[in-house]
């Protein structure tokens, strides 16, 4: 690692909070209908992965696309069910605005067959552990003693009550087998505080704090390693403001020598990608949009008037409305021009995907189970 001179974080440069987690799911159909339909989160973005055209990349939000608010599914063509352990981002969090909101959130889940735990509280923080149809872990988190990152807008169209909604990602667990390595790294390289302690339970907190900016390690050094596949996460992401603080940790990542990517423009933000341990990859996101998204703006040609109006606006509303979004597949033009964005839109229609009610308010009767979700399998678009 760097020398010791280093520590230190430039003032205003500081990391701002959890961004946005990634997992695979083993159908995009079904993760969009249990997201949509039992979480009550919007489908902000339908795009690819930009690295393999013949995945989907769903991003689901709260009304507005903040950062903070979004999780992100992969589904990879043929991959295997992963395997749980140790080195591994274990299970992500979703906040609810009070501890009565657990009750409601339970109530929900027993009607929707979503396999859950019961409350408890760690961390002086009530919360329950779920999952859905994969096995995939997460934790529904109360925000009523929660003081620090600002919560989102719970989504308008949902049927899930505003008292209620979800409003946000909450803490993200990582499971590692190398306590000691991660603990420097949080506190030394990234600037995290460690706030607490209970049994192999470690909390570690960013800027402002509370449960948009927090990491719970578990240090689980005898558990066997988790494999890569689909019910697992892929990777999580960290808050920095804009493109000149991610150059900045760019900088900062390559100084103590960390397997990193250097400047990713994704459009709907601009990243850097690092391996802070084995098996445990960490992203760096921009709260504004991408380079290519604030070049359209520049232009013209993008969805917004100007390029000041770009960076307080969503990226995923950048090169298509918040009206328009989730109900068409959207390639970034400079990600895939020509050519790439037909061979893109074409692997797409070859894999059925139905995201049609994507602006429907939901029935306030009509709550989706996960049997219905799993009976869902539309057909094959180039059937129709």
């Amino acid at each position: 690692m760097a020398n010791e001179t280093t520590f230190d974080i430039k003032e205003g440069f500081e990391l701002g909070g959890i961004h946005h987690v990634t997992a695979i799911s083993s159908s995009a159909q079904h993760i969009y209908d249990f997201f949509t339909n039992i979480l009550g989160l919007r489908l902000a973005k339908l795009t690819v992965n930009q690295d393999d055209y013949e995945t989907y990349h769903l991003y689901f939000t709260d009304e507005d696309g903040n950062a903070g608010t979004d999780m992100t599914f992969f589904d990879f063509p043929g991959i295997p069910k992963g395997t749980k352990g140790t080195n591994n981002i274990d299970r992500a969090s979703f906040r609810v605005p009070s501890d009565e909101s657990l009750t409601y959130w339970l109530d929900r889940f027993d009607r929707a067959e979503v396999i859950h735990g019961e409350v408890a509280e760690r961390f002086g923080k009530k919360f329950f552990e779920f999952e859905d149809f994969d096995g995939q872990q997460y934790q529904i988190i109360s925000d009523q003693n929660n003081v620090g990152v600002a919560a989102g807008k719970p989504w308008q169209l949902s049927n899930v009550p505003d008292e209620h909604g979800i409003v946000g990602l909450g803490p993200v667990f990582v499971k590692i087998s190398n306590f000691e390595h991660i603990d420097l790294v949080l506190q030394k390289v990234l600037g995290f505080r460690r706030t607490g302690d209970d049994g192999a339970f470690h909390q570690y907190e960013l800027a402002e704090g509370g449960n948009g900016a927090t990491l719970i390690i578990q240090d689980d050094p005898n558990e066997g390693v988790a494999w890569q596949g689909f019910g697992n996460i892929h990777h999580l992401a960290l808050r920095v403001k804009d493109p000149d603080s991610l150059r900045y940790w760019i900088d900062r990542i390559k100084s103590f020598r960390f397997p990193d990517s250097g400047l990713v423009d994704r459009f709907y933000f601009s990243s850097e990608y690092f391996q802070v341990a084995q098996g445990v990859l960490f992203e760096l996101a921009t709260d504004t949009p991408g380079v290519g998204a604030l070049d359209m703006a520049k232009s013209g040609a993008g969805k917004v008037d100007s390029y000041e109006e770009a960076l307080i606006t969503s990226g995923f509303w950048i090169d298509e409305t918040k009206d328009e979004a989730g109900l068409d597949l959207s390639l970034p033009p400079h990600l895939f021009p020509g050519d790439e964005a037909v061979k893109a839109a074409t692997a797409a229609r070859l894999r059925p995907l139905d995201t049609s009610d994507a602006h429907d308010k939901r029935d306030d009767n009509d709550l989706w189970t996960i049997s219905r979700i799993l009976e869902h399998n539309p057909v094959n678009k180039t059937a129709e």
